[in-house]
């Protein structure tokens, strides 16, 4: 299975918030084919970033792991062909 080195995350559940435990990583919006343009996102020394295409509001937990979600279900695993 493939990995990616910048976590991504996608909204599938549509919830309106997703804990992440990374501060730079990819939303891509949802699962492909129905994904938005894959945008990079860096928090900074803020807490939370709001995706400029979805909307979702991505809020970061130190407690995860640098690819893991909150929802579960939010963390994008790539699978290879």
């Amino acid at each position: 299975m493939a990995e990616h080195v910048v976590p991504h995350f996608q909204n599938d559940p549509g919830v309106p918030v997703i804990e992440v435990g990374a501060k730079e990583f990819m939303c891509v919006g949802a699962t492909p084919p129905y994904d938005h343009p894959h945008v990079f996102l860096d928090m900074g020394a803020d807490s939370e970033i709001i995706c400029p295409y979805c909307s979702t509001l991505y809020r970061f937990n130190a407690s995860l792991d640098p690819h893991a979600a909150i929802p579960a279900a939010c963390a994008y695993r790539l699978v290879a062909a």
